[in-house]
């Protein structure tokens, strides 16, 4: 009980010494309110039925199963989610990614766990899988924005997180100054997997944004030509389907 009681006073001294900014609005956060202000939590917009079945993306018509982009497009990896509404959190990205606000992978993996639970049980998966930066990249950034969301939310679900199995061998050009088919061929021969993936069955990769499902299908690739059978994917955020 002593451990606890030290334990929360620790923590209330971390807090006051380096506060918590919100994820939403970037401000300091009320006491009391958790990792974002109760009053950004409403300008959130999530993911909701219907969306799309292959990708996660959002639906407007609920008579249709997949998005256009993934009826027009056969995927490597086997069905994905995602968590946001890409306008609604793209400041909120942008800041995680460029910004060092490591805090938030916290908050973003408690949102990934809570709304998406049912999803990641049915998954049955092995192993949670960050999408790799190249060496230069994350030497230059400091860290992997993926790998951190990962770790919290491999700790919450309980699959062990691996995340040193894949590897970004070719310093590509960023995939968000490309087309489609540009995106495709920048990430040939991108990746590297390691030979004990053979162990693995299901896996769940994790990434920030899902834009034309390049990236993901590039791993997929990897992995599934050294015998992964299912390859899902997470993402914390993604554009409107139609």
């Amino acid at each position: 009980m002593r451990n606890v009681f030290i334990g929360r006073g620790m923590t209330k001294i971390v807090n006051l010494l380096f506060p918590l900014r919100c994820p939403v609005c970037d401000e300091i956060v009320p006491v009391g309110e958790g990792k974002a202000c109760r009053s950004c939590r409403g300008k959130i917009r999530y993911i909701r039925e219907p969306k799309c079945q292959k990708c996660g993306r959002q639906l407007n018509d609920e008579a249709k199963v997949f998005c256009s982009a993934c009826e027009g497009k056969k995927h490597l990896f086997d069905r994905g989610v995602a968590l946001y509404d890409y306008q609604s959190m793209k400041k909120s990205v942008y800041r995680f990614k460029y910004k060092n606000r490591c805090e938030y992978a916290a908050f973003y993996a408690q949102e990934i766990y809570k709304r998406l639970k049912n999803e990641i049980h049915c998954m049955e998966a092995d192993a949670i899988i960050p999408i790799p930066l190249h060496v230069s990249r994350q030497k230059s950034r400091g860290y992997n924005q993926a790998e951190l969301i990962a770790a919290h939310l491999s700790k919450l679900t309980g699959i062990p997180l691996e995340k040193n199995l894949v590897k970004r061998i070719r310093k590509t050009v960023p995939q968000k100054q490309l087309d489609a088919r540009a995106r495709q061929n920048n990430l040939k021969k991108a990746f590297n997997i390691k030979p004990n993936v053979v162990k693995l069955s299901k896996t769940i990769l994790i990434d920030d944004i899902y834009t034309t499902g390049s990236t993901v299908d590039a791993v997929a690739r990897e992995l599934k030509c050294r015998g992964v059978g299912t390859v899902y994917f997470i993402t914390l955020c993604i554009g409107e389907g139609f």
